[in-house]
């Protein structure tokens, strides 16, 4: 009984932070199975039945929409051509290493067909950045499990996103955050843009 609670809370979560709609959450299970003990499987159906396209193109459909959440905005770090989780490892480092801390602040954290958008509403660091869809080329948790233990957190999963300076360039930029709320886990937001974002330019 204790599992099946811990897995309707995931769901809530996930729902939340997608679209609050059945479809999106339908679409992210069967993408990663998250929290649940496998992966959901869509039925296969003939292509020539109209439900099938809509099923097929769930996903192209939710990242159309977009997903947003708040997170704390940690810092960008400079890694030369370093990309993968080595990359957000050595972010997260160099982050947390930092004396003093950083300058940490709340942001709006958008996924879209366009990228990332980042917005500070407070204008505490900046007001807008955003990172075209192309330029994102990896995002992780931090491979070793750190947990960001200020602003008032007690246990915040780090997670970061590697983009290129420019689209011509071999230089790389990880781009470090932290979970701002629990019930928007930054397990459905590295997810979303590994599988949904990042997956849709290789097909």
């Amino acid at each position: 009984m204790t599992r099946w609670k811990g897995i309707l809370k995931h769901l809530r979560q996930c729902i939340l932070f997608l679209t609050g709609s059945l479809t999106a959450l339908v679409c992210q299970h069967s993408i990663t199975p998250l929290a649940l003990p496998c992966k959901l499987i869509i039925p296969e159906r003939e292509t020539s039945d109209p439900s099938t396209q809509s099923v097929t193109n769930s996903a192209a459909e939710l990242l159309k929409q977009g997903a947003a959440c708040s997170v704390w905005f940690l810092g960008s770090v400079e890694l030369e051509s370093l990309t993968g989780y080595q990359a957000v490892q050595k972010a997260a480092s160099l982050t947390l290493a930092m004396d003093p801390p950083p300058t940490s602040t709340v942001v709006n954290f958008k996924v879209s067909t366009q990228g990332i958008t980042l917005t500070d509403n407070q204008r505490k660091l900046f007001f807008r950045r955003h990172y075209t869809v192309n330029t994102v080329i990896f995002c992780a948790l931090d491979p070793q499990d750190r947990k960001w233990t200020r602003d008032g957190c007690s246990s915040a999963k780090i997670f970061g996103f590697v983009a290129r300076k420019s689209m011509s360039g071999t230089e790389n930029v990880c781009h470090l955050f932290a979970e701002h709320d629990p019930e928007q886990p930054a397990s459905a937001i590295v997810n979303f843009i590994s599988k949904v974002m990042i997956g849709s330019l290789k097909k």
